[in-house]
């Protein structure tokens, strides 16, 4: 009688595996806080289009070829992919590490610390996805004309809230204390948004602001988003997608170097 020994399967260097894993722990998360997750992702940059649209947009009517108020929904949404990202990404990861040790946990599982960032950073940005399309479904109801290119802005979100996140998670594991989040909050994330053409054209900026604004991957996204809301520059999309795909990939690296650091070594 022959016994057949069956070769144990390789494991390779990402599994697939360990990110369902940690999707389905989120899934179990917001199932009991999406509500307000839900109601403070999709109404705060209602807020901000509305309050700019009608309070801006009863002093100018028209910027370049757009209405005002058409040209800070566009802009709106980077500033809902950037919020529903980043914030995220640094108070999420910094209370899972420090306070609940909900990390260590999760690495006495057959999961590595880059499935871990991988996984978190892309249920962020999938929710981000979506909620940060609620200013173009606002601008609708108020004279927005609607566009096939408007199904692109899901994924240009996606690939914003993906670095945005991973920003985030690596500035949980360099900062002090959750304190030292306001350093960041208003010495990186504020002028991201102000610099990146939201709720006016980066051509009005200073010769240095308008040169800065060229490295904010929130300028690039914003950029995107209006060129799929009122016509698509294949050249130049290309180069403004290339880099949220670098940003996200650079924001990966140092996200998983960063969390290896203060969970392993």
């Amino acid at each position: 009688m022959t016994v057949q020994m069956r070769r144990a399967p390789r494991l390779r260097r990402f599994e697939f595996a360990p990110v369902r894993g940690v999707w389905r722990h989120e899934l179990a998360l917001f199932k009991r806080y999406w509500k307000s997750q839900s109601f403070a992702s999709m109404v705060e940059p209602t807020f901000f289009l509305l309050a700019f649209g009608y309070g801006f947009g009863s002093m100018i009517a028209v910027i370049g070829d757009y209405r005002y108020l058409d040209f800070v929904a566009t802009g709106v949404v980077g500033v809902a992919a950037l919020f529903t990202s980043v914030f995220p990404g640094m108070f999420n990861s910094y209370i899972r590490r420090v306070f609940q040790h909900t990390y260590d946990g999760m690495l006495a599982t057959p999961v590595d610390v880059h499935e871990l960032v991988t996984a978190e950073a892309l249920w962020i940005a999938a929710k981000s996805a979506v909620y940060s399309c609620t200013p173009l479904v606002v601008a609708l109801f108020f004279g927005l004309d609607p566009s096939f290119g408007m199904l692109l802005v899901p994924v240009v979100t996606f690939f914003t809230a993906l670095g945005f996140g991973l920003f985030g998670t690596w500035t949980s594991t360099v900062v002090p204390s959750i304190n030292s989040f306001d350093y960041v909050i208003t010495g990186v994330v504020t002028p991201l948004f102000l610099i990146a053409g939201t709720f006016f054209p980066v051509d009005a900026l200073p010769d240095w602001a308008h040169t800065v604004s060229y490295f904010n991957p929130l300028y690039h996204c914003v950029e995107l988003v209006r060129d799929a809301v009122f016509g698509l520059e294949p050249l130049a999309d290309l180069g403004h997608l290339g880099g949220l795909v670098l940003f996200a990939a650079l924001m990966w690296v140092i996200a998983v170097r960063g969390m290896h650091k203060r969970l392993v070594d």
